[in-house]
């Protein structure tokens, strides 16, 4: 396994290590929460990085990559549902995109066909990352308005879902193909 898949790998395993804390009580806890979670998301950039300089992109990076990225954010999704911070509509469109384009690359690779993150992918996935570490900067916060906290948390959120939404249809749209009953 090469160090790129190795760093997928890793982020994975930080899913139930990042959850562990973050559902945990406490101030120390809900920060160790966000270092695990700024850690796992590092690989997602530091991964990309490596396999694209070296040439190390493989079947299982495109497969999995996009899956421990999936895991960790809707991880966080699912702690800020818990938390009463974010509507159970967030986490309904998010599973509904990542369903739907997983069951797209499904039915792709039993032609052969690997289909690898668009840039709305990307996009998506760092709007996420970036609305969940600027939740829990503002639950770390100790100060503050929590009305203003929540209508900023509820904003990052909304424009990470609407970019979720952008790509699912992307997806959809550009692979539309595969979705023909024949």
């Amino acid at each position: 396994m090469n160090t790129p898949n190795k760093l997928t790998v890793i982020r994975m395993i930080l899913v139930p290590v990042f959850m562990s804390f973050a559902l945990a009580s406490g101030t120390v806890n809900l920060a160790i929460a966000l270092g695990v979670f700024i850690l796992a998301s590092l690989t997602d950039w530091l991964d990309g990085k490596i396999a694209r300089a070296s040439g190390q992109i493989t079947t299982f990076g495109k497969f999995m990559d996009p899956l421990a990225d999936k895991l960790l954010t809707t991880a966080a999704f699912l702690v800020f549902m818990d938390m009463k911070l974010i509507s159970p509509w967030v986490i309904i469109i998010i599973l509904f995109r990542e369903f739907a384009v997983s069951g797209i690359r499904l039915v792709a690779a039993g032609t052969g066909e690997v289909i690898a993150a668009s840039i709305w992918g990307k996009l998506k996935t760092v709007s996420q990352m970036a609305a969940v570490i600027l939740t829990f900067l503002l639950l770390l916060i100790p100060a503050g308005d929590e009305q203003t906290k929540y209508i900023i948390i509820n904003t990052a959120v909304w424009i990470s879902t609407i970019l979720t939404l952008t790509s699912g249809a992307d997806y959809i749209l550009k692979n539309r193909k595969l979705l023909v009953m024949k």
